[in-house]
């Protein structure tokens, strides 16, 4: 709570250096450490599909796991949109590792994203849809340290976000 309320603070204050986000250049072992499950803490977009689905979950966790080919991960996701508990494992992610992207597939919605260097417990990527910014923020645990809070708000007020545009799961 105490890092929440801190949140309006933290992201109408100069930010310390916008040089925050680095994009992460896959290699051999950048697949193999995003594998596994993942609990959605916050995220933010200006991509007004994203919006509407940001406003909707409540909580969510994802996993991934090998796909039948080298450049696919199944995606398993659990979500709580509003009320309504909806399990959905029928998604995928193709990585393009020479260009470092993620491009996630459900059904005829493609998202692309990239990984941005951080914690290996952490989860920071950065998406790509047109010219609308989104940033979202998992962890294997459901709680971050707050350092971790702080470089994600820092990269947040570099995309230029406020704080109303930010939602946290509960």
């Amino acid at each position: 709570l105490t890092l929440l309320l801190g949140l309006p603070l933290a992201l109408t204050a100069e930010p310390p250096s916008c040089t925050t986000i680095v994009p992460v250049t896959f290699d051999n072992a950048t697949i193999p450490g995003i594998l596994g499950q993942w609990i959605y803490i916050a995220g933010a977009s200006k991509y007004p599909p994203h919006l509407e689905e940001l406003k909707a979950i409540k909580h969510a966790t994802f996993s991934f796991s090998p796909g039948s080919h080298e450049d696919e991960l199944n995606v398993t996701e659990i979500m709580r949109l509003n009320e309504t508990c909806v399990v959905d494992n029928t998604s995928k992610v193709h990585v393009f590792q020479h260009n470092s992207t993620l491009m996630h597939v459900n059904g005829q919605v493609t998202s692309m994203a990239k990984l941005i260097q951080s914690d290996k417990d952490l989860l920071i990527m950065k998406h790509l849809n047109a010219n609308f910014p989104g940033l979202s923020l998992s962890a294997r645990t459901p709680n971050v340290s707050k350092e971790h809070l702080e470089e994600f708000k820092a990269q947040l007020h570099c995309l230029g976000f406020t704080e109303d545009e930010v939602f946290f799961m509960s």
